[in-house]
Formats: C-alpha cells, structure tokens, sequence
C-alpha cells in the first residue's frame, strides 16, 4: 500500500546495474553546461530518504505490531491497492474488530512514526548536499510525502538546513506526471530548468523533469524502481551511489 502516486514497485532488480555506471557518466557529462548549474531539486523518498522499504511492507509491520502473523506475499498482494482498499483486505482476510478507518488510521500512524522516529538518510546524502552547498548551488526539494512527515525526519537526521524550502504534491495539487512541482521550486529557487538539477529515484517522475527542460539526475534504490535500465537511460547521470556525483562534478 503506498500513497506516493503509483506506489513504487518491488525492486529486486540490483545485479541489473552495469559495472561501468561512472565511466559512462563520464562520457555524458558535458563540461560547459556542468559549470552552469545553480540549483538542484531533489526528491525525498528513495533519493535523500532510506525510505521506500517501508512502503512494500506495510501491512506486515501493522499486523506483526498488532501480534498477527501475516501470511506470506502479503506484500505483493496489497501491492495494487489503495490505501482504503488494502485496510479493507486487511479486515476481512485476518477477522480484525477494527472498522477499515480505524486501520487505516493505525497504518497512517505507523507511517508517521517511522518518519518522525525511524528513517535513515541514504548513504552519502548528506555529504551531497554539503558539496552542493561549497558549489553554492541553491537546493530545495519537491515529494509527494506529506510536510508534515518529510520536515519531522530532515530536521531529526540533520538535513533540513540544507533545503530551502519544501514543495510536496499536496499542497501544489499535481503530482509528478505534471512538472508544475518542478516549476515552482525552480521559480522559488530563481533558476531556469536547464541551470537546475533534479534528483530523482522514479521513472515516471525523471521523464517528466527531463521532458520540462530540467537536467534529469536518475538515483537507484533497492526498493524502489525497477526499470533501472529505463532510469539510467532518462537521466543525463545515473547514481548508483550519490557520493558519485562528486567525481562526475569534479572531473
């Protein structure tokens, strides 16, 4: 069960990634246009949060705290529904007394907590965002998170005071598919799409930023896309670590 957009596929796809991610970068990286970036958008989940785990498992967190074992594939098998949906299967498959809004109220708690207690930055974020920052290189992020959460966790793991502000689809009123999120960060930012990076884990998400003029930074994660082939393929750099993009800057 996800509510960020279409919720992420499994990604199990890891040995799919070719070897020679970083010399191909260095084939792609255009020297000129490199040196007039002066700002990035990131996207949180899957690129600058460890994120995207709990959303595959979310419904054997919620049964495992409630003391159910739940049945194998439990995940796979939420995987296509709503929210709403899925807090309904999960009723009529385990018997629970609780009404559907009331596990669903439950679940959306459980995904509270693990942002405000719990996530982790990725690996190597931190340290990316302080070289953009020396590179003075105005960042600032665009989820389809809700603040609320995404704040509470940069703030706790120490990333918040590197973003200047904080556009979710919420609040804009579109999602990813439209580039108006994008758009607004820029504007906010006061950079044009081809001077502005975007950070982005998800397909979709790295089409539409690409499409809009925006220079398309695809990042893996395990369990996130997995058309890894098609995020490599869209962006102009591919990260199979960010603490990569420091030698494709520097070089």
């Amino acid at each position: 069960m996800s509510q960020k957009n279409v919720m992420r596929e499994n990604a199990f796809q890891k040995d799919t990634v070719q070897t020679d991610v970083v010399q191909e970068n260095m084939c792609k990286k255009d020297e000129a246009q490199k040196n007039g970036i002066r700002g990035a958008i990131f996207d949180l989940d899957g690129v600058l949060l460890d994120s995207m785990s709990v959303w595959n498992d979310l419904g054997v967190r919620y049964l495992k705290k409630r003391g159910i074992e739940p049945e194998d594939g439990l995940g796979q098998i939420l995987f296509s529904m709503s929210m709403e949906q899925g807090a309904d299967y999960l009723k009529e498959q385990y018997h629970l007394p609780d009404t559907p809004q009331e596990i669903l109220n439950g679940i959306e708690q459980m995904i509270q907590d693990f942002y405000f207690y719990e996530v982790q930055p990725k690996e190597g974020a931190k340290e990316l965002l302080q070289f953009l920052q020396k590179q003075n290189v105005k960042m600032i992020t665009a989820t389809s998170s809700p603040r609320e959460h995404v704040t509470k966790a940069l703030q706790r793991i120490g990333l918040f005071d590197y973003l200047e502000q904080i556009y979710t689809t919420g609040e804009v009123g579109e999602s990813k598919h439209s580039p108006l999120i994008y758009q607004l960060a820029a504007e906010s930012l006061g950079t044009k799409p081809e001077e502005t990076l975007v950070f982005e884990d998800s397909l979709y998400a790295l089409k539409t930023a690409k499409k809009a003029g925006f220079r398309a930074i695809g990042v893996y994660d395990a369990d996130g896309e997995t058309d890894q082939e098609g995020v490599r393929q869209t962006g102009e750099l591919y990260l199979k670590r960010l603490s990569e993009f420091e030698q494709y800057w520097t070089n």
